[in-house]
């Protein structure tokens, strides 16, 4: 699996999120079909096979990327007080 762009392992998540919470709040076949369609891009994208998963997988890579970013800048990961 070839990682995706930052931008995407960002937006997908977020507008899983969206459509999910839109068919929870409340449950249309526009809102069925947006949240199937979003949680198959998330899976296609992660290579999982659930929802669960491809959640995980995606911050997980999210976590790699930003260390990648601070072991390319120098950056320390302390926290200022």
């Amino acid at each position: 699996m070839s990682l995706p762009a930052e931008k995407e392992l960002r937006a997908v998540p977020a507008r899983f999120a969206e459509a999910r919470f839109r068919h929870d709040l409340l449950p249309t076949g526009h809102s069925s079909r947006e949240l199937e369609e979003t949680t198959c891009a998330l899976c296609v994208m992660t290579g999982a096979r659930t929802v669960e998963e491809a959640l995980a997988t995606a911050d997980a890579l999210l976590d790699q990327l930003r260390a990648n970013r601070r072991a390319r800048t120098g950056t320390p990961r302390t926290l200022a007080a």
